[in-house]
């Protein structure tokens, strides 16, 4: 099929892209899939931390980062939203928010 074919036969484009689940019966009722879905949600829901600065010693402090830590990286946002990367851990989060010697991240889990 030539990709004039496909785009006027009528299937939508992204379909082309998905086995065609037709004929195949489902695993379970809908609610017996619900809470699997729920189950496979809860099992793979990323941690939520946040990165914190302290400044000094104890003096101050703030929330500089939130972030959610996946089985092989994780995602860190900045509060004002100017940074975002992933990185390979959280740990390594740290790095980014440490300010000379008077700014020290720290790691707070939810």
């Amino acid at each position: 099929m030539d990709n004039l074919t496909r785009w006027t036969s009528g299937t939508p484009a992204l379909d082309l892209l998905v086995p065609d689940p037709t004929g195949l019966p489902p695993l379970c009722d809908r609610e017996e899939f619900s809470v699997l879905l729920k189950e496979l949600v809860t099992d793979t829901a990323p941690r939520l931390f946040a990165v914190a600065q302290e400044y000094g010693d104890r003096v101050d402090g703030r929330v500089a980062a939130w972030g959610m830590a996946f089985e092989d990286h994780a995602e860190v946002i900045s509060v004002e939203g100017h940074r975002r990367h992933r990185v390979p851990s959280p740990e390594r989060a740290l790095r980014t928010y440490r300010f000379g010697t008077r700014i020290v991240p720290h790691l707070v889990w939810l």
